[in-house]
């Protein structure tokens, strides 16, 4: 039987509610209505994206017709950008659509013309950095330039340098960690190197402390290696270099040691723990010589395993075997000079037969060697 009055509470119901979802409706409609409602639709439509990053970047941008943004777009495509490059750069940087870029982007293109780059060098540095452009000409750019030309000391290696390292002309970090390395008495040459790092972006209250743990480790600012053990220290987590100290102490080397191997080869440190294994392995098990002879020139770390050590080393041994090397003679030095210098030394500078079959011994063992970087290379 039909019941009204269940049929009329039962319509009451549904149309409350109807009313209420739609008042929510309305409510969520005009308390969050599209920001740039034309920005929102130029992203989403020529960059692809998100409805919320779209939404998110129409925060920044200030057109409400596609004349400004696509002035900025043929401004890249005339400067030598390609579509993917274009596309890149707006992703990462949307408020460049909103910009004048004949004001905004084309002064810094102009100074580093002036500079020596090319048009394909600046197209390779905003492709890397496009927040490069945000920064100011007068205030940051042009001290920076400045800057690095100061310790590098041309102008061909200040915009190589800040080409293959974009960031270095709109960080907030590389003038103050700059000052603060001429502060503690570094030496041009060692602020050079950092200047040509990714250290140099580090900030600079963690800049600093490092240059204090360098320098009561006894590492003197002046002297030339300084460079080298703040490009290790900054360059490496803690836990890696502790795996690399405790390394070390396994193949036999002292707290004591260790440090003496860091103040004379720096780098010794940036050779992974891989590495150092090897060279310890073959040194110490297959030659049969002293670890602390490697504490004396840690930078053999530093040179290929396979096409430098193994190769000289053979020749050494075949010297000593033969009584043509004595034992007492530095075990060192045949690893730390040239090329050129190695095979005058140790190869040609003997009878016509011994000189052939040391120089057969070399040619084999570089040949091996080659094989095996080879072989690591295609695995």
């Amino acid at each position: 039987m039909f019941k009204p009055f269940l049929f009329h509470n039962a319509f009451r119901l549904s149309t409350t509610t109807l009313h209420h979802s739609s008042f929510q409706f309305s409510l969520r409609f005009l308390t969050t209505p599209p920001s740039h409602p034309f920005a929102v639709s130029y992203l989403i439509d020529k960059f692809g994206f998100s409805s919320e990053l779209a939404f998110k970047a129409s925060k920044t941008l200030h057109f409400k017709t596609p004349k400004n943004p696509d002035s900025v777009l043929n401004f890249f495509t005339t400067n030598g950008f390609t579509d993917s490059d274009i596309q890149n750069i707006i992703r990462r940087e949307p408020w460049l659509l909103s910009c004048d870029a004949q004001k905004r982007i084309l002064p810094k293109f102009q100074f580093l013309l002036s500079k020596g780059a090319s048009n394909s060098d600046i197209v390779r540095m905003v492709v890397g950095n496009p927040r490069f452009m945000r920064s100011s000409l007068n205030n940051r750019v042009i001290p920076v330039y400045k800057l690095v030309t100061r310790f590098l000391k041309s102008e061909q290696k200040a915009i190589a340098s800040v080409i293959s390292l974009p960031y270095l002309l709109c960080c907030d970090y590389v003038i103050p960690n700059v000052n603060l390395m001429v502060d503690k008495g570094v030496c041009d040459s060692s602020i050079a190197k950092i200047i040509c790092s990714h250290i140099i972006f580090c900030k600079p209250r963690v800049f600093e402390e490092m240059v204090e743990e360098l320098k009561n480790m006894g590492f003197d600012p002046s002297k030339i290696y300084f460079g080298d053990a703040l490009l290790a220290k900054l360059g490496l987590s803690k836990s890696k270099w502790d795996a690399k100290i405790d390394t070390f102490k396994k193949w036999g080397w002292s707290e004591e040691t260790i440090l003496e191997a860091i103040r004379k080869q720096p780098k010794c440190m940036l050779a992974s723990t891989d590495k150092i294994n090897r060279v310890m392995q073959f040194w110490v098990n297959d030659l049969g010589w002293d670890s602390s002879y490697l504490a004396k020139g840690p930078g053999m770390f530093s040179y290929a395993l396979e096409k430098r050590i193994v190769p000289r080393a053979m020749v050494v041994i075949c010297l000593q075997t033969k009584g043509l090397r004595s034992e007492s003679a530095s075990l060192l030095s045949p690893f730390y000079v040239s090329e050129k210098v190695f095979l005058e030394r140790f190869v040609l500078c003997f009878k016509e037969e011994e000189t052939a079959h040391l120089l057969n011994l070399y040619r084999t063992m570089m040949k091996v060697g080659d094989e095996k970087v080879s072989s690591i290379g295609e695995s």
